[in-house]
């Protein structure tokens, strides 16, 4: 993050000097605070993806993201309202997506289906910001987000605190019903859940959350919050209660450690919080094989 980075270098200053200023002070909370409840958010609804196997959900949501970022640029809308313009779009895909995924007539895989969609997505967008004059600098910014905290506004700020207090708020009130929608949608059927509305409502939530991610993350990074943290956290957890945890907490330290390294170094914030999700998940897999290893071991002495 560059002036960040000019900051720390101006008179060999502190980042405790850095953070002194009140400028300074108020661009990177309210960029922590957007980063932290976004990732809170989409390690939490990850877990429900992940184990019902629909992670190309949020992968493709993802690539449609940065076309409703080039869509809006066609469309005329100011940067300041290519949030609320893209919301209605990831949304729209997200139940369509879901859909595709969900069909068994064979005519179409479902993770087929979801890699035209995010292919398709990214191709049409790049041509669209070419069309509208969009410099590479633009397209890479959308894709991998920007290295500046400055873009993140106080809009930004309350709808991640409105969409985090929605999506806990569900998990409290229906941790039953989720768990049993997660592990077997036959079964949640047969005792009357509504498997359909709870799984179109997970894409739902997972498509605000990565459009409310996608200006500090990237389109392209922004899924990695959506699969990262719960893979991790399914190494090592032995509860569906416990899994759900564990990833909300990898997923907020992570971003926390993967932000302040971006500032310091002046890098793209998704770049550095993914690299974080990464060695965090490769620790998880070591864990759990010489965990696996260790009872084994144990096993045959008996």
């Amino acid at each position: 993050m560059p002036f960040l980075k000019r900051g720390l270098q101006k008179n060999n200053m502190t980042i405790t000097e850095i953070f002194a200023s009140e400028f300074l002070l108020r661009v990177v909370g309210r960029a922590l605070t957007v980063g932290i409840l976004v990732s809170l958010c989409a390690s939490m609804l990850g877990v429900c993806l992940v184990m019902k196997r629909y992670s190309m959900i949020g992968d493709g949501l993802s690539h449609v993201g940065f076309f409703a970022l080039a869509l809006s640029a066609v469309a005329g809308v100011g940067a300041a309202y290519s949030m609320e313009f893209s919301i209605p779009v990831v949304v729209l895909a997200a139940v369509l997506i879901l859909h595709m995924s969900r069909r068994t007539d064979g005519k179409i895989n479902g993770d087929a289906a979801c890699a035209v969609v995010s292919t398709g997505s990214v191709a049409v967008g790049t041509l669209m910001y070419n069309f509208t004059g969009g410099r590479s600098a633009d397209i890479c910014n959308s894709l991998f987000g920007s290295a500046s905290v400055v873009t993140i506004s106080d809009k930004d700020m309350w709808i991640s605190v409105l969409l985090s207090a929605a999506v806990i708020l569900w998990f409290v009130c229906c941790a039953k019903r989720i768990f049993a929608v997660t592990f077997d949608e036959t079964f949640a059927s047969a005792a009357g859940i509504g498997t359909g509305v709870f799984s179109v409502l997970i894409a739902i939530l997972t498509g605000v959350t990565i459009v409310v991610g996608m200006k500090m993350m990237g389109a392209i990074m922004i899924s990695a919050l959506v699969i990262f943290p719960p893979l991790a956290a399914m190494q090592v957890a032995k509860s569906f209660r416990g899994t759900v945890l564990l990833s909300a907490a990898m997923s907020v330290v992570c971003f926390v450690v993967g932000f302040f390294f971006a500032c310091r170094f002046s890098l793209q914030t998704g770049a550095a919080v993914v690299t974080c999700d990464l060695v965090c998940f490769v620790i998880a897999v070591v864990y759990a094989a010489v965990r696996r290893r260790i009872g084994l071991i144990a096993a045959g002495r008996k």
